[in-house]
């Protein structure tokens, strides 16, 4: 009898322990309105998400419903729904995923053709997870004639009407309150004074990079043996008259100036500042420029050469012969800008997409004019000091290294391209090891070649090695040595302008990194509410170098991290984040109807129109009311400003 018991006692607690690890995250309600539209209820435990419908291939299952039988209806469009969808990048899938943690609401429309023969049979497909593990599931639906209302009227259900008919789940909230966080406070913001501003700083950026462009352009085998020919060609042209030789070629030096400044002048006609914010983050343009770098990169090693028709600087060749006077130093000017093109296309190509990349409506332009100054500086100098052109080196096997260099060079920056492609649209193919291993494989293979170990088709012999050669070796080399830290996770500060995010790497030792608690703002905003916390707006971008440089510079810093993980809820919003949203958003802006289809195109219209401002990095500090707290913050690496900025927020947050 005592073994029996036993035997009994010991089934009844494997029976409880075996069911008790059977779990049911979701639970699912069924049925059909008075409107004829078919309601999925689902009641998530706290804790756990369920994932939202067509997910990308290769992450978790996705909510899906099969009708598998369906007779007296027919299905009108299909399954939607309104509720709140989160959207974060998740590691044990690799991508950015979207799903819900408050209990959706799903909604199948419906045509009702024969109310006696009505009958519907199907499933729900879908996944749970918490912070531990995930779950999928599978629930079964049916539906006959005496699940219809006796009253049912013409199809007109929509999500409104929908969300009356539901009475059992009082927990169910798919709407947020009232708060007005989109609410302008521009106002507010001037009312704390002048912020940080990015234009003048990123103009100066924009400037000095086409400044060095020139510079570099300078060095090209197509552009070096142009400068004493054509400074001695205007010398001797008025020999008698030395003044009007200096000014025939300082107004050469002028004309192309003129010439890539207007060149600068019509991308700037063409492209505003937010189309060119969305082309240098659209996909296609990303991986047109990243082909177009790696054939520069090939044509500069020597693989083949890249010129214009001959017949282009033909003519303008006779157009300067059959011209007087300023015309004629024109079409010179033009004509050098032409025969060049083979070695300063690439380098202007690359400025330009940079400038793009601003979103600056002026950033072309005073790139090319920085662009042109350095290019025509050496024309006016040696004119106005001939002498200076005896010590030129002269032409040789030098300046087909600087090309080679070049497309190291070229071939290294190709790759931010690809990445910011890459970051924009959530592929995961270049994440920051790849790239980085890629960098240290480029920097390396320079510093070979400089030493003379590597040898390209249109190389002359390398008899010695010199000095500034050597150096350029050294630095090369450890360059990609110091890149190497980074594959265990290292900030690497140098490179963190082009790299990828650290949170875009798999292997990652540093904790030192500071991440955004939310992407989403409203989302933020109402955890901020709930917790009583200070919200700090993070506008970014995937391509955006300058809001790469204050997170490596800025928040690296241990005061900076502590206090924004300590005191703030960061929400970082990526203005060129291409995740399309769950339907499309008209607004109008300036009198105009715009659409906002992604979530970039979202996070930038709140950008404009409730702090006035479009680029990134821009930062502003929030109440739970979302009204700032302090003058926004821009780029400026100035540590003890910003923690004198956040403390600020603190303060005035009571």
């Amino acid at each position: 009898m005592i073994k029996y018991i036993n035997f009994i006692s010991l089934f009844l607690f494997y029976c409880y322990h075996s069911n008790a690890q059977i779990q049911e995250p979701v639970k699912w309600r069924c049925h059909i309105n008075e409107s004829g539209a078919v309601i999925f209820q689902a009641t998530v435990e706290k804790g756990w998400h369920l994932y939202d419908m067509d997910l990308p291939e290769g992450g978790p299952i996705s909510t899906s419903f099969e009708f598998e039988q369906i007779s007296g209806a027919e299905l009108s469009g299909k399954v939607y729904t309104d509720s709140k969808v989160h959207s974060q990048y998740e590691e044990m899938f690799g991508m950015t995923v979207r799903w819900f943690a408050e209990n959706p609401v799903f909604v199948q429309k419906l045509k009702i053709t024969d109310k006696a023969k009505f009958q519907i049979t199907g499933r729900i497909d879908y996944m749970s997870c918490n912070d531990e593990n995930c779950i999928p599931g599978e629930e079964e639906f049916q539906f006959t004639a005496k699940d219809l209302s006796a009253g049912l009227v013409d199809d007109t259900a929509h999500v409104a009407p929908v969300l009356n008919d539901i009475k059992d789940f009082e927990d169910l909230k798919v709407f947020k309150d009232d708060a007005d966080y989109w609410k302008p406070v521009i106002d507010k913001l001037q009312n704390f004074g002048q912020d940080s501003s990015t234009a003048g700083k990123s103009w100066l950026l924009i400037f000095i990079l086409g400044f060095g462009g020139g510079l570099l352009a300078l060095l090209t085998p197509c552009v070096w043996p142009v400068i004493p020919m054509t400074v001695s060609f205007f010398l001797k042209r008025s020999k008698s008259n030395r003044k009007k030789a200096v000014a025939d070629a300082m107004t050469y030096g002028l004309a192309i100036i003129v010439i890539y400044l207007l060149l600068g002048l019509l991308i700037t006609a063409i492209f505003g500042a937010g189309a060119l914010n969305d082309l240098s983050t659209n996909a296609v343009f990303n991986l047109l420029f990243f082909a177009l770098l790696v054939i520069f990169a090939a044509s500069f090693f020597g693989a083949f050469e890249l010129v214009l028709p001959s017949s282009w600087s033909n003519r303008m060749d006779s157009k300067a012969e059959s011209t007087t006077g300023l015309i004629s130093i024109f079409f010179m000017a033009f004509t050098l800008a032409l025969v060049s093109f083979s070695c300063t296309g690439p380098i202007i190509g690359t400025l330009l997409v940079e400038a793009a990349g601003s979103g600056n409506i002026a950033g072309p332009a005073v790139g090319m004019f920085g662009f042109a100054l350095a290019l025509a500086l050496p024309f006016a100098l040696f004119a106005l000091f001939p002498s200076w052109l005896q010590n030129l080196p002269k032409s040789g096997g030098w300046l087909n290294s600087v090309k080679v260099v070049l497309g190291f060079l070229e071939l290294a920056l190709a790759l931010k391209f690809l990445s910011v492609a890459d970051l924009a649209y959530g592929w995961r193919i270049l994440d920051r090891e790849v790239f980085l291993v890629l960098w240290i494989v480029i920097f390396a293979l320079l510093g070979f070649y400089l030493l003379g170990k590597i040898k390209l088709p249109h190389d002359s012999d390398l008899k010695h090695l010199s000095v500034p050669r050597l150096f350029l070796a050294i630095i090369s080399l450890a360059f990609a040595v110091y890149m190497i830290p980074g594959l265990w996770g290292a900030p690497l500060k140098a490179v963190s302008a082009f790299s990828p995010p650290l949170y875009t790497q798999d292997f990652n030792l540093y904790e030192g990194e500071v991440r955004a608690k939310f992407f989403d703002y409203e989302e933020g905003m109402e955890y901020a509410r709930k917790n009583r916390k200070p919200v700090m707006i993070d506008f970014t971008g995937y391509g955006c170098v300058n809001c790469r440089e204050m997170e490596a510079a800025v928040w690296s810093d241990p005061r900076v991290k502590r206090i924004i993980d300590n005191n703030y809820v960061l929400i970082s919003l990526y203005v060129d984040d291409k995740t399309a949203l769950d339907r499309m958003i008209e607004i109008t802006e300036n009198g105009k109807t715009r659409k906002l289809r992604t979530a970039g195109d979202k996070w930038s219209y709140l950008q404009r129109h409730k702090f006035g401002k479009n680029a990134q990095p821009f930062y502003v500090l929030l109440d739970n009311d979302g009204m700032p707290l302090a003058p926004s913050y821009a780029y400026d690496k100035n540590i003890e400003k910003y923690i004198l900025f956040l403390q600020k927020g603190l303060m005035n947050n009571g």
